[in-house]
């Protein structure tokens, strides 16, 4: 069950934020905050800009209108050199993975330390082997390339990589995805386990229900252009909002609720 939410100075801080794409409107007026050590998700249906506001949130993308400040610094920075040492303090595993095919598993985690670092190429190899094991890949799979990885280990591989270089935060986009549920759940597990061993802040943009219910610290649901909730999966349960109580009460919401319950943990009354 996730840990109660951390106070203290936000690690990120998006401030009425609006992004267009010529006359597509994706966001309004987008604000919330994420919190040290928290896992905190963001959830809507297809379409409602969760990848985008994540993207948005790195520097990738720049919104229309708004402020994003990522350990108090402007997002719109990132780009720029000064914003190198905030980069080393966050990774981020991209949907599906995004593995280079033509790099082993080792190669593509030491990507980052290659990238940013000075370090000789033994101790970039020890400290590969190390973040390996974390996610509990095993030792003979640093040889192989992606195609000849599971869906799960090539998501285990892409963990690695985002925590290669310690951050303090870390992005997951849509982490399980498309993974059998024995598979999700277990990645589920590795998440928190990473979060608590290393102090993680976690942002996650996923759909998915049961990882939302067993990982969650909180959620932001997404939808027409604004951040419709935001708080812990039971009081966005009992929401009012109606595109909220579809998203949570619709057959795949009610499954993963009744999963949760049986799984120990309860909505509120």
């Amino acid at each position: 069950m996730p840990s109660a939410t951390q106070t203290g100075t936000p690690v990120i801080e998006v401030s009425h934020v609006s992004t267009r794409f010529g006359q597509a409107v994706v966001h309004k007026d987008v604000s919330l905050t994420v919190n040290q050590r928290e896992v905190f998700a963001i959830a809507g249906g297809n379409g409602c800009g969760k990848s985008t506001l994540l993207r948005e949130i790195i520097g990738l993308t720049t919104p229309s209108g708004g402020t994003i400040r990522l350990f108090g610094v402007d997002s719109r920075r990132l780009e720029a050199s000064a914003g190198q040492p905030i980069h080393r303090r966050f990774g981020v595993m991209f949907q599906h993975g995004a593995l280079f095919s033509s790099l082993t598993l080792a190669e593509n985690v030491a990507v980052p330390l290659r990238e940013h670092t000075k370090l000789s190429p033994r101790l970039i190899r020890e400290i590969v082997d190390v973040k390996i094991a974390m996610v509990g890949l095993p030792a003979d799979s640093a040889g192989k390339f992606p195609n000849e990885l599971s869906g799960g280990m090539r998501r285990r591989a892409a963990l690695a990589r985002a925590i290669v270089m310690d951050p303090e935060l870390i992005f997951l986009d849509e982490p399980t995805a498309g993974l059998d549920p024995m598979i999700a759940a277990g990645f589920d597990e590795l998440v928190l386990s990473l979060k608590t061993h290393l102090g993680l802040t976690v942002v996650m943009v996923t759909h998915d229900l049961d990882s939302l219910w067993r990982i969650a610290d909180r959620v932001a649901v997404l939808g027409d252009g604004e951040v419709l909730g935001i708080g812990t999966m039971e009081e966005l349960s009992e929401s009012d909002d109606p595109i909220i109580r579809e998203y949570f009460h619709g057959p795949r919401g009610r499954a993963a609720m009744e999963q949760a319950v049986w799984n120990g943990r309860e909505p509120e009354p």
